[in-house]
């Protein structure tokens, strides 16, 4: 179970700059002197524990107070490789001073040199810092935004990342017996180019199409209306003379079918009519997402057959459809 706290820092922080420690108010943080609106100039590190081991990368150091006495002021690891880049961790044992770091622990992640960004290019990730307590047997990590990797800004990290008195005194379990142990996790957003589009028509308008079927009383196969418009889209209406399916000699079957509409769902209502003699007419209304495998839908029970004979105008069946386009769902470009 992590157990969080919030960090102000400054807007430097992702980039080099300062970070301050502690869990403080952002008003408290912010000078006496600066506008408390401009809050939105300010971004968090995100502070936590939690027990399980970096997922990416640990770096081990043995005997690490020989960093400094062998002048050794910054390390980086071998090369890792998370996604389809490889990265390193950047560790200042005394501090970044060219970034404020001073008196601190500063670490960085980098794109490898041996993997280098191309112009262009770039990589958005979220990138968290790990130490190890050893006596509490958990790791403290810290976690910035989402942070843009590229050609002209290849590294990102936290130059106070932990204050130096409070990483070296041994009751803290971060450096016990001169040995620490560092990580680092990337998450790559990594983009898919998935996406859609909903359009939804303003003062959609109804387009209604007839069909007059000849000699209906022969008819056994399937039978299609010619295409026609509603609402920029192509339709045509598909009719089973003696039922489909379970609903064979027992009622007539009608749907509604959405001609070439590729990749694209079209969100309609739409009503279908048997009209007969004098007037007389019996109707079903539906509404309905129509595209992908659901180009047609409508009513395999429509109507009993029995009773179609009564709407027959001589031996003509006469069906009429009404389309209304609501709006559309399209991928994004």
């Amino acid at each position: 179970m992590q157990k969080r706290k919030r960090e102000a820092t400054d807007s430097n922080v992702a980039d080099g700059g300062d970070e301050h420690d502690g869990t403080i108010s952002l008003f408290d943080f912010l000078p006496k002197t600066t506008n408390k609106d401009k809050l939105v100039e300010f971004y968090e590190i995100t502070t936590a524990t939690r027990e399980i081991l970096p997922a990416h990368y640990v770096f081990k150091i043995e005997s690490f107070s020989q960093l400094s006495k062998n002048d050794i002021t910054m390390h980086e690891t071998n090369d890792f490789k998370v996604g389809d880049q490889k990265w390193r961790l950047i560790l200042y044992p005394n501090g970044d001073k060219n970034k404020k770091g001073e008196d601190h622990v500063s670490l960085y992640l980098a794109v490898s040199e041996a993997n280098p960004l191309k112009v262009g290019w770039e990589i958005i990730a979220t990138v968290r810092f790990f130490v190890f307590d050893q006596i509490h047997d958990e790791y403290l990590f810290k976690e910035g935004k989402d942070r843009r990797f590229h050609a002209l800004k290849s590294k990102w990290g936290i130059p106070r990342f932990m204050p130096l008195k409070t990483f070296i005194n041994p009751s803290n379990g971060y450096l016990v017996d001169d040995t620490c142990v560092f990580g680092v996790e990337v998450f790559v957003v990594k983009s898919l180019g998935l996406g859609e589009c909903l359009t939804l028509k303003v003062s959609p308008k109804s387009v209604s199409h007839e069909w007059k079927m000849s000699n209906f009383s022969t008819l056994v196969n399937d039978c299609y209306s010619e295409v026609f418009t509603a609402g920029n889209h192509n339709w045509k209406l598909h009719l089973h003379p003696r039922g489909d399916g379970r609903n064979r000699d027992k009622n007539l079957s009608i749907l509604l079918c959405l001609v070439n509409s590729g990749d694209q769902k079209v969100k309609a209502t739409f009503t279908i009519r048997l009209r007969g003699e004098a007037g007389k007419m019996y109707q079903r209304t539906g509404l309905n997402w129509f595209g992908g495998p659901n180009k047609e839908w409508g009513w395999p029970s429509f109507f009993p057959l029995k009773a179609v004979q009564d709407y027959l105008v001589g031996n003509a069946c006469v069906v009429e459809a009404e389309v209304k386009v609501l709006g559309t769902v399209s991928k994004l470009p």
